[in-house]
C-alpha cells in the first residue's frame, strides 16, 4: 500500500460498519484501498469486496495493494454516484456495508501535474478522473466562467468572505493572457487578499478557492446527493452505511439525508394531515459526527477536518429510526 495514505478514522469506520463474514461491502471510494484493506484483515477476507473510484491511477494502486484477497475484491473505475449501475453489471442486488471518504486523497494532491494544489506548479486540471474523465478542467472554468459565477463558487464552496475581490482579480488576470498554471492562480488569489488578511492568514489564501474550483469541476456535491439519495434502497435490513465528509457542505448534505430517512412523516411541518406515507428506513448511529482525536492528527495533519457520520438499514419490521 501507497505509503503515503493513511485512511482516516479507520478504527471507528470499522466499529461502526461491523462487517460480518460472508458479507457483501461496498466501498463507493475505495481510493488507494486503506479502509478495504482494513475491512479484509478484519473479517479474515471472507466477504466479498467491490471498489470504485473515479482515478484509473488509484485503481492501479489499489489493485496491487488488495492482490492477495484475490476473486474476494472487484474494482471497477467510477463515479460513487453510479454504484446502482455497477451492482447490477457485477450482479449484486444489495449490499451490506458501505464506506464512502469524501475526501481528495493523497496521490492526487501530491502529483503537481494533477493541479489540486497551490504549492507546486502543475497544470490547473484538478479532473479527480483524470484527462479522460470527460470534464472541463479547472483552466477552463478560471478562464471562462462570469465574474458572477466565480464569485459565487468560491463564496459557496470555498466559503471565502473575499470571493468578490478574488474572482475580480482572476477576471482582471485573464484579460492579459490565460491562466494556465496552479502557481499564477495561487499568486492572483494571494495578491487578491488585503494585506492585513494575509499578515494573519493561519492557511495560504488560496486554500479555499483552490476547493471550491476542485468541487466545481467535480461537481462534488451533486454526485453525494445523489448517492445519499439512491443507497437506501440497496442496502440490506441492518446493512449500514458509514461517510466521511471533510467540508461543512458535504457533511450537512450527509445529517440531512440520515434524518430524513429515520424520520416518519416528511411533510411540510404546516400541513396538518400526513400524506407522504413515509416509512423510517435508517436508524442513525452517530448522533454527532465522528471526529478524528488529537493522536490521529498529529499523524496525519490532513484529517483534522474529517467528520464520520453513520446509519443503520432498519427491516419492515424493525424499530423507528432514532429521531434527531
Amino acid at each position: 500500500m501507497d505509503a503515503r495514505h493513511v485512511p482516516v478514522l479507520l478504527a471507528e469506520v470499522l466499529k461502526l460498519l461491523a462487517v460480518a463474514p460472508g458479507e457483501r461491502v461496498l466501498d463507493a471510494t475505495v481510493g488507494l484501498g486503506g479502509h478495504s484493506g482494513a475491512i479484509l484483515e478484519a473479517t479474515g477476507g471472507d466477504i466479498e469486496l467491490l471498489g470504485l473510484d473515479r482515478d484509473p491511477r488509484a485503481l492501479e494502486i489499489a489493485a496491487q495493494g488488495l492482490a492477495r484477497w484475490g476473486e474476494r475484491v472487484r474494482l471497477a473505475q467510477s463515479r460513487f454516484s453510479r454504484f446502482p449501475e455497477v451492482l447490477a453489471e457485477v450482479g449484486w442486488e444489495g449490499v451490506d456495508a458501505v464506506i464512502l471518504d469524501a475526501g481528495i486523497s493523497s496521490l492526487q494532491v501530491d502529483d503537481p501535474e494533477r493541479g489540486f494544489s497551490f504549492l507546486a506548479d502543475g497544470d490547473l486540471d484538478m479532473r479527480m478522473g483524470g484527462v479522460a474523465a470527460g470534464e472541463a478542467p479547472a483552466a477552463t472554468l478560471v478562464n471562462k466562467a462570469p465574474f458572477e459565477r466565480l464569485r459565487d463558487i468560491i463564496r459557496e464552496y470555498g466559503e471565502d468572505p473575499q470571493a468578490g475581490r478574488i474572482a475580480r482579480a482572476i477576471v482582471a488576470a485573464r484579460e492579459d493572457r490565460p491562466i494556465t498554471r496552479t502557481l499564477e492562480l495561487a499568486a492572483i488569489v494571494a495578491a487578491a487578499y488585503p494585506a492585513k488578511w494575509r499578515a494573519t492568514a493561519r492557511q495560504h489564501p488560496a486554500t479555499r478557492t483552490f476547493q471550491a474550483l476542485r468541487m466545481a469541476v467535480n461537481a462534488e456535491l451533486a454526485e453525494l446527493e445523489a448517492f445519499l439519495e439512491r443507497i437506501p434502497d440497496y442496502l440490506r435490513p441492518g446493512g449500514r452505511v458509514a461517510v466521511i465528509a471533510f467540508h461543512s457542505l458535504e457533511d450537512r448534505l450527509v445529517k440531512w439525508a440520515f434524518r430524513r430517512e429515520a424520520a416518519g412523516c416528511v411533510c411540510p411541518r404546516d400541513q396538518m394531515v400526513c400524506v407522504c406515507g413515509h416509512v423510517p428506513r435508517f436508524r442513525i448511529l452517530t448522533k454527532k459526527p465522528v471526529t478524528p482525536g488529537p493522536a490521529e492528527v498529529a499523524e496525519n495533519p490532513r484529517s483534522r477536518s474529517a467528520k464520520l457520520r453513520a446509519a443503520m438499514r432498519l427491516g419492515p419490521d424493525q424499530a423507528w429510526g432514532e429521531q434527531p
